[in-house]
């Protein structure tokens, strides 16, 4: 079973950036990866994906030219660097991995998740 940890999360003032980190225990390579962010008294919801070659990504509307993501398989880390960030934007973000590359909150495998706040 695949273990994941995030890192990078923090308080930042709006219109500043972060990158988050999602370092996974085993050969990430063999997985489809996505960022998930749940702000307070929401439902999880999906932020972006990147297949596991890296060569096809998704993200939500909401963050289309400001987040990126990204993947390094030779270090079993992937990516989501957030620019332009937003109020709208707080929440703990979660990375997830699977074998189905998808926008659902249906990956097998998820981190413990990592804060974001974003102040006005």
């Amino acid at each position: 079973q695949v273990q994941l940890v995030e890192s990078g999360g923090g308080l930042v003032q709006a219109g500043g950036s972060l990158r988050l980190s999602c370092v996974a225990s085993e050969p990430a390579s063999a997985y489809h990866m996505g960022w998930f962010q749940q702000a307070p008294g929401k439902e999880r919801e999906f932020v972006a994906s990147i297949s596991w070659d890296g060569v096809t990504t998704y993200y939500a509307d909401s963050v289309k030219g400001r987040f990126t993501i990204s993947r390094d398989n030779a270090k079993n880390t992937v990516y989501l660097q957030m620019n332009s960030l937003k109020p709208e934007d707080t929440g703990v973000y979660y990375c997830s991995a699977g074998h189905l590359l998808t926008t659902q909150s249906t990956y097998r495998y998820w981190g413990q998740g990592t804060q974001v706040t974003v102040s006005s």
